[in-house]
């Protein structure tokens, strides 16, 4: 029973900070654009760069075997991006 004179007023206190944190919220404007956060993540913060343009910048004396773009699959060109097929 003399644990309730303890736990009572330790209560009260969690309950007040909780409160004041939550007007201190509120007045700071944390509680203004509820929507505008959770729509954020669907839009990129900067533009990806332009790809390169084969050819461009680079001679062909200059790509040695291993800089030789051509895949073995088609002879197309490897620019990194995984080639996936469309299921039937």
């Amino acid at each position: 029973m003399t644990i309730l004179l303890m736990l009572i007023p330790i209560g009260l206190v969690i309950l007040a900070v909780a409160v004041a944190v939550f007007v201190w919220a509120v007045r700071n404007g944390q509680f203004e654009d509820l929507e505008g956060e959770g729509e954020r993540i669907f839009f990129d913060d900067t533009p990806l760069p332009a790809p390169p343009v084969r050819g461009e910048g680079r001679s062909r004396e200059s790509v040695g075997p291993a800089d030789d773009h051509e895949s073995s699959a088609g002879g197309r060109p490897d620019d990194g991006r995984e080639m996936t097929r469309a299921k039937p």
